[in-house]
């Protein structure tokens, strides 16, 4: 338990860098106003809001988005190309590494208030949820409603769902310019809605937002059996004792599926395994005798 621990306050510790990295533009946060230098033409790899006062960088969903009917065909190229890299690199590992909303879920699930679980009722279905949400609010309807006046697609996932929009952009700019405060309406109130029942669904279950509902969390869920980063399993130190699957919190049984779409890559299932059979690969090789292929999927 000792070894999960040290290597889980490792990865926050990564998690909480990155934002600090990510989010440098302290000025904003004090003046409430956006960051607008050249850097925010560049995207991040997580879920990092283009609102949230400090980011210096653009969130690839919300430029995607934004984008996608526009006819600015080089700057969509671009974004589905960084999608490319950055999926095929790492797979998911953004997730469990870099994504900010990603570690306000796995500290909120640390609050010491009701029983933990890992999976919402209905989970076998939900986890197809987020593949709809991406199809829908992130490439249909964007492409499809007419755009706006200034020629930009609508960003929907953005306006309507994404709680770390709320969270890392709404909140700290209406906290700092009372002028937005008294323009807030009932937008506003659903998506604070839609953040409140997050942060309250992540003390009981593990992750629901990522599990559930994130389009970026589905994107690079894609590229996990083939990135370049992956897992392994060693079939001749693997008993099939379940330890793997007991200390992952996305519930997947990884002796079986070490490359699932679901696979988050905190390492807490390579950590947990008595005989240190779970190994990463980059680009499916190690050195050492190796083993059994790793398969992708669910």
């Amino acid at each position: 338990m000792g070894k999960r621990k040290k290597g889980s306050a490792i990865r926050h510790w990564c998690q909480a860098a990155w934002f600090a990295l990510t989010n440098g533009y302290a000025v904003g946060f004090l003046e409430g106003r956006i960051y607008r230098g050249t850097s925010k033409t560049i995207c991040v790899p997580g879920l990092n809001c283009y609102s949230c006062p400090g980011a210096l960088g653009a969130c690839p969903i919300g430029a995607l988005q934004a984008v996608i009917d526009s006819g600015k065909f080089k700057f969509s190229c671009y974004v589905f190309g960084f999608l490319l890299l950055f999926g095929s690199l790492l797979g998911r590992f953004i997730c469990g590494w870099l994504c900010p909303f990603g570690l306000v879920q796995d500290l909120l699930h640390k609050i010491p208030l009701f029983r933990k679980r890992k999976n919402l009722p209905g989970h076998r279905v939900l986890i197809w949820l987020k593949y709809a949400v991406l199809a829908l609010f992130v490439l249909i309807l964007p492409a499809a409603v007419a755009v706006t006046v200034t020629g930009m697609g609508e960003p929907w996932f953005c306006k309507y769902i994404c709680p770390s929009g709320t969270l890392f952009g709404g909140l700290p700019l209406l906290a700092a310019d009372p002028g937005l405060r008294g323009a807030a309406g009932g937008l506003f109130g659903w998506k604070l809605f839609l953040l409140l029942l997050v942060v309250v669904l992540s003390v009981k279950w593990y992750r629901p937002f990522c599990k559930y509902v994130c389009p970026l969390g589905a994107i690079y869920g894609f590229f996990n059996p083939i990135a370049l980063y992956r897992f392994r399993i060693d079939g001749e130190k693997c008993v099939k004792c379940s330890a793997c699957q007991k200390a992952c919190g996305m519930d997947i049984p990884v002796w079986e599926k070490p490359n699932s779409m679901e696979c988050i890559r905190c390492g807490d299932c390579r950590r947990a395994c008595p005989t240190g059979a779970i190994v990463c690969a980059v680009g499916g090789h190690k050195a050492g005798k190796m083993v059994k292929s790793a398969k992708g999927g669910k």
